[in-house]
């Protein structure tokens, strides 16, 4: 699952991000022990009902720079399977790639897949790949394994990620690897074979989420990039994992939620990691693109996402709290020995460590906490000020919120238009304009998800004390 999108420019987390592009990233030359060339990769890809798309996004994988050692298939469609499996299996012997197809009888879900292979391979990276993604930079998993060994605090690593189109697709299918499969044989695409009514609803979702990703990915995790050197959850559609990372990971909370992570695997695993005092990174120069759900199923998701961040913020509590206990931070002795005297330097170097967590609190925290104020705080305050009839405040706050996104959008265009269907300034400015009433609509879904959430827990029976 995807991570919870932002609506506005203006807001808490918006004004730290941009306190970070203004102040820079830390300038510390890292000296790692581990060379990234010697690492082994296995790509895992948990597929289900994507026998439309396995053959592109395999196509994608065999364009990139750095091969992984093997690929595993994980077929998690169940009783419900399509031919995923089979396409895939064509696709491999047809090309000589290492395929290694997992087909589960019964689905057990997206978390529980990365679970069980981070413990039976013996890879140093696990790469999850959603069925779905297209890896659009050439050197997308090398740029991200680099990445992951410039320090060992860095746990995850993901690229920028944009709705799927036509044109990334139908570039795959002139691909070689794509030519040999199909054997001379003509292709129409079922993906393209859509009513004018799917069109239109798909075209919506797609600039619906396109601003949003630009906005979250260009300009919000790229300050907290600056600040902490890492971002709060990364996109989990073709993301680098330290394997080992993962196994401890699902090692220690496994016995409190066996496989129950079925509202946000990446949130879950992001927030852990966090906790523990890793950093998820996100690069700015390696871009993939993926299916995205039209517009009719944009409620559905969205308050699924907005489930996901409220069970992780109960969840990892002590890092939600940071704010409170950043006093602590700042009055604890510093190090004798300065990053420069350090044999091995790294950048946003923080001890390890739960305890710490539970202590002080983390960096990233800060960017956790008013994430989560400005998710309630927003809807409340939209709320009241319909209910109280402050028209006045409301519009002026509206038009603030849309001047301010189009303005960030429009100076973040400029640099991401191989991200931007069609590339151009006045474009993307325009979506971000016919889309500003949805977005303001979808500030009450995690409202909902909010209310919805409290009453869950309130309904779930407490453990009996004993006497």
């Amino acid at each position: 699952m995807v991570p919870a999108l932002p609506w506005f420019a203006l807001s808490p987390n918006g004004l730290l991000s941009a306190v970070g592009l203004w102040r820079g990233a830390q300038e510390t030359v890292p000296t790692p022990v581990e060379d990234w060339r010697q690492a082994v990769v296995d790509v895992v890809i948990p597929a289900r009902l994507q026998q439309h798309d396995i053959a592109h996004c395999l196509a994608a994988l065999l364009a990139q720079t750095l091969q992984p050692r093997g690929v595993i298939l994980v077929d998690d469609g169940g009783t419900e399977r399509d031919g995923t499996a089979a396409i895939a299996r064509e696709f491999a012997a047809a090309n000589g790639l290492s395929l290694r197809v997992i087909e589960r009888m019964w689905s057990i879900g997206r978390g529980p897949t990365i679970k069980r292979q981070a413990r039976e391979s013996d890879a140093d990276v696990e790469f999850v790949l959603d069925g779905d993604t297209l890896l659009h930079s050439a050197d997308y998993i090398e740029r991200c394994v680099r990445e992951l060994y410039e320090g060992v605090g860095i746990a995850s690593v993901c690229g920028m990620v944009q709705p799927m189109r036509g044109e990334h697709r139908r570039a795959l299918e002139r691909s070689s690897a794509f030519q040999r499969w199909l054997h001379g044989e003509a292709y129409r695409d079922p993906r393209m074979r859509r009513g004018f009514g799917r069109r239109a609803l798909q075209w919506l979702g797609d600039v619906y989420r396109e601003t949003s990703y630009l906005l979250q990915q260009r300009f919000i995790n790229r300050g907290q990039m600056a600040l902490f050197g890492g971002v709060v959850v990364p996109r989990g559609n073709a993301i680098a994992y330290r394997r080992r990372y993962v196994k401890d990971l699902f090692d220690r909370y496994e016995p409190i939620h066996g496989d129950q992570l079925d509202e946000g695997e990446d949130v879950f695993i992001a927030l852990a990691l966090a906790q523990e005092g890793y950093r998820n990174v996100q690069l700015s120069t390696a871009l993939a693109h993926a299916e995205q759900p039209p517009l009719d199923r944009l409620l559905r998701q969205s308050y699924r996402q907005a489930r996901a961040f409220l069970r992780g913020c109960r969840e990892f509590n002590p890092l939600l709290m940071t704010p409170f206990k950043a006093w602590r931070r700042w009055l604890r002795p510093r190090p004798r020995i300065g990053a420069e005297q350090r044999r091995v330097r790294e950048a946003y170097r923080q001890p390890f460590g739960e305890r710490l967590t539970h202590e002080h609190g983390r960096p990233i925290g800060w960017a956790l906490f008013l994430m989560a104020f400005e998710r309630l705080g927003y809807p409340l305050l939209l709320l009241w000020l319909l209910i109280s009839g402050a028209w006045l405040w409301l519009s002026a706050i509206v038009l603030a919120e849309i001047v301010a996104t189009a303005a960030v959008l429009a100076a973040i265009s400029g640099e991401a238009r191989a991200a931007i269907s069609g590339g151009a300034r006045a474009a993307i400015v325009g979506k971000a304009l016919l889309i500003a009433p949805l977005r303001f609509a979808m500030v009450f879904v995690d409202l909902v998800a909010a209310v919805a959430f409290v009453a869950d827990r309130a309904q779930r029976p407490r453990p009996r004390r004993g006497r």
